[in-house]
């Protein structure tokens, strides 16, 4: 898999742009930040009518973390882009930062602004961001990780048609992750940094251990040279006196022997954790999550990163709402098989590390390759549930819903499931 020149000018592009949120982060106050650049490449058409279009992105963690949230902060910056629209951003909406601020706060002050559509990033923001989409039912909402829109889904809300669903297919850059972490491991102990336990969490951590025991067999490799332990921090980033402290877990994985940690809070501490030890002597690496230049954290303990690329899929309805064709649906999109890393067409992304040798880089390659055509198909059974009960029967293959509502962690995983 080769690196496109349009990589090369996407982190380009982050660079410059990280650095400028970095000077300007609106982290520890509540007056939001209002950005706003005319994209060149978009047609006319597109220039005029988004010049006048306004979004506001609601942010969970601090909009230059390096990992979620900086995603889709760069997601709101690609789309000002390509349409001249107005992007206003309020970051470290939580509980613990900000808890005197709801969603639904946000939500009105980002509309008395002139937002005509808004963005909430996180899980977390589920009773906030449905009743904002319920007091504002003319204005256009999208959530990202929910599954109220999801007609089949468990929390379906037929009654907030305004208010739509976007999550990446991240079970995919998870399986990539996997494979990497196992082609390195020279241990066979690969440790999970985990956020916080719930159906999503568990389907991401289940598939970097499935990713784990292809690549480990496909090595030639004995599964019961292989373990996998998860901890979880209880949050989706450290909250001091919180959440256990993603630093302090992360080390503990590596000195009871783990030579690989995968991340999956939304912050670095796994790897800039991997980068110091690393750079002491010891053999240990890491595999940040969400944010494509995640491994400049580190890149000598880097094996590579698993990013969402929320740009074209937030243009996408951004440019609906700015026509009036807007439809709240649920989406759960992909990677582009074709060109995983395409900026412009491609959900998830999976980039190398430094630290990734080329022969495992090769394998990996491999890897995503059979995943892109059905040769390689991670989540079909037999497969159980970690107390033993059946997840999925022999050669039953997953489905949409079974994946995304998983109850427990699987069979061979050490850590707790709820």
């Amino acid at each position: 898999m080769k690196h496109s020149k349009r990589i090369t000018r996407l982190l380009v592009l982050l660079a410059a742009i990280a650095m400028v949120a970095a000077a300007c982060s609106s982290s520890g106050d509540d007056t939001t930040t209002t950005t706003a650049d005319a994209g060149e490449s978009a047609t006319t058409t597109v220039e005029q009518a988004g010049e006048s279009f306004t979004f506001g992105m609601i942010l969970v963690g601090p909009e230059n973390d390096r990992g979620w949230s900086q995603a889709h902060f760069e997601a709101g910056k690609y789309v000002e882009e390509m349409t001249g629209a107005t992007m206003i951003s309020l970051d470290t909406v939580n509980p613990a930062d900000r808890p005197e601020t709801s969603v639904e706060q946000v939500v009105s002050d980002m509309i008395d602004q002139g937002a005509q559509m808004i963005f909430a990033t996180s899980d977390d923001m589920k009773d906030g961001i449905e009743a904002a989409a319920a007091e504002h039912p003319d204005v256009p909402m999208v959530w990202s990780t929910g599954d109220s829109a999801w007609v089949d889904g468990k929390a379906y809300r037929e009654d907030l048609p305004n208010l739509g669903n976007i999550m990446g297919r991240m079970i995919y850059g998870k399986q990539i992750a996997g494979c990497a972490a196992a082609l390195a491991s020279e241990t066979g102990r690969i440790a999970y940094l985990g956020p916080l336990i719930n159906d999503e969490t568990r389907r991401l951590a289940s598939s970097v251990f499935l990713g784990a025991q292809q690549c480990w067999q496909d090595a030639g490799k004995d599964l019961a040279d292989l373990s996998f332990e998860v901890n979880w921090i209880g949050f989706w980033f450290n909250i001091p006196g919180v959440t256990l402290d993603p630093t302090e877990v992360t080390n503990a994985f590596f000195d009871s022997g783990a030579d690989v940690v995968v991340s999956g809070i939304d912050t670095t501490e796994a790897i800039v954790v991997a980068g110091q030890r690393k750079a002491a002597g010891e053999a240990v690496w890491a595999i940040p999550y969400d944010f494509i230049g995640a491994c400049s954290e580190a890149p000598e303990a880097c094996l590579g990163v698993p990013y969402f690329n929320w740009g074209p899929s937030y243009l996408s309805v951004v440019q609906d709402a700015i026509d009036g064709s807007f439809n709240g649906g649920f989406d759960w999109v992909g990677p582009d098989w074709a060109d995983i890393n395409n900026p412009d067409t491609s959900m998830i992304g999976w980039i190398p590390g430094d630290a990734l040798s080329a022969d495992a880089t090769a394998a990996v390659d491999n890897f995503v390759t059979g995943l892109g055509d059905d040769a390689i198909i991670l989540f079909e059974g037999p497969l159980n549930y970690q107390d033993g009960t059946p997840f999925l029967t022999d050669g039953e293959i997953g489905t949409d819903a079974q994946i995304w509502y998983m109850e427990q962690l699987l069979e061979g995983m050490e850590g707790a499931s709820s």
